[in-house]
């Protein structure tokens, strides 16, 4: 029953993978107009580019260490149309951005990846979500960023696409981090021999499709400018397509006995020991069934529907052969099956009457059986006398008699020979009884 229990607790338990990464928040950044597509130094962005900017949701006590892919857990960032990158000076990395360089052209918005910062560290940016922006913008606006190559007098950038909220030359997204982490370094995305990247977060190539199992960005720890809010940018990207991605995490949790380190994952095909799967690491977020008493329900879903939950779960024993077998039940539970000698911790005389009637009339022992399994012959063992007699019995695993003798004797060991039984392969239960007690065994024949 123990087993039981503890499997409830986990069913009942819903998605502890949040405790620390509460969520992912994708935030639709800009969406360029005709004036932007106008530019030809960054290599043109065609009208109507969105660009989205993902943030973790932390804990307050918690930094994120590392974005990654590994071998279980890929990092993937695809669309159904190419991103952009700027060919004038777009980046791999946020944290490699000149800040005077974001007003120019098309350059903020570059597809990149980073954990926090938007600029290099000696101008100590870091994306912050629109809505807490309350520094205005050094990137667009008011006559601050460039016109481009058709040097558009009121500057570019300047889109206030409603369905974007916050026009960026109203809030950049940008604020001073206070406490930088150690510099960003990466490994499986740059070339490390001539410092070139032919992902899509560089301009060499035209893609729209980043899996690697090899590669990641970190740095010391980083926390959000609001450290209270702690949202930690982790990625820009701009297309024109749908955006799909799967993200994994390396986390440091600080508390009272030491810091500790959890990953957070968007597959649990494979889970280690110190990794949790977070369903918001999935963008779109699939959605389902979230409430544990339902069959219909999956740790992956991120967000429920109305009509998701449908099947009520009923615990039960799904064994045919147990004695307790319930065909109303639709989610077996292993520890509630009950058979003749093998009831789980369970009063088989509570569980299942009809096999147990005389069971309390006599004392009560457990015999042993060998070889085990065997076939078809086996010798049994108990606190047996050779004087006396017994009558013994084989039962099937549903309780049915298919061997039957009495005035059986045991051997001056000890021991009852049943041989030359003629069963069919299986598990069976095995009775030995007289005026002093009964004896309760189990067996497998081959």
């Amino acid at each position: 029953m123990r087993k039981f229990l503890l499997l409830l607790l986990s069913l009942m338990a819903i998605n502890q993978a949040n405790a620390q990464l509460e969520n992912i928040v994708v935030e639709l950044y800009y969406i360029s107009d005709a004036n932007d597509a106008t530019d030809t130094l960054g290599g043109g962005l065609p009208i109507g580019s969105k660009t989205y900017r993902v943030y973790a949701d932390l804990a307050p006590n918690a930094k994120i260490k590392r974005l990654y892919g590994d071998a279980n857990h890929p990092i993937i960032i695809r669309s159904t149309q190419p991103f952009f990158n700027n060919k004038a000076d777009g980046k791999t990395f946020g944290y490699e951005f000149p800040k005077t360089r974001l007003d120019e052209n098309t350059v903020a918005l570059d597809t990149w990846l980073t954990i926090g910062q938007t600029t290099t560290s000696s101008t100590k940016q870091a994306g912050v979500l629109k809505v807490n922006d309350t520094n205005g913008s050094f990137i667009a606006g008011n006559g601050v960023h460039d016109g481009g190559s058709a040097e558009i007098l009121e500057g570019l950038l300047n889109n206030n696409d409603p369905e974007a909220g916050i026009p960026i030359n109203e809030a950049d997204g940008n604020d001073t981090l206070e406490n930088l982490p150690s510099a960003g370094a990466s490994i499986g995305i740059v070339n490390p021999i001539d410092d070139t990247d032919s992902t899509i977060f560089g301009s060499i190539v035209s893609g729209n499709q980043f899996e690697s199992r090899n590669a990641s960005v970190f740095n010391s720890g980083t926390k959000g400018v609001d450290t209270t809010l702690n949202h930690v940018l982790l990625a820009q990207l701009t297309t024109t397509g749908e955006l799909y991605f799967e993200l994994n995490l390396e986390i440091e949790v600080e508390g009272p006995n030491g810091n500790q380190i959890i990953k957070y994952v968007a597959r649990d095909s494979s889970l280690a020991q110190d990794e949790l799967l977070s369903s918001s690491l999935v963008y779109p977020p699939q959605c389902g069934c979230q409430d544990p008493d339902y069959l219909e329900y999956s740790p992956t879903f991120a967000c429920g529907t109305a009509d998701s939950c449908r099947t009520l779960i009923v615990f039960g024993c799904l064994d045919p052969l147990a004695c307790n077998y319930d065909v109303n039940a639709n989610f077996n539970i292993i520890d509630l099956c009950c058979y003749i000698g093998d009831c789980n911790d369970l009063d088989i005389a509570t569980v299942c009457p009809e096999l147990s009637i005389d069971l309390l009339k006599n004392q009560v022992y457990f015999l042993n059986t060998f070889p085990n399994p065997g076939k078809n012959s086996v010798s049994i063992s108990g606190n047996f006398l050779p004087s006396e007699d017994f009558t013994v019995n084989v039962l099937n695993a549903l309780g049915s008699v298919v061997y039957s003798a009495s005035n059986v004797k045991a051997s001056a060991g000890s021991t009852i020979l049943l041989d030359q039984l003629n069963l069919s392969p299986g598990m069976y239960f095995i009775t030995v009884q007289n005026q002093r007690g009964r004896w309760f065994g189990k067996w497998t024949n081959q």
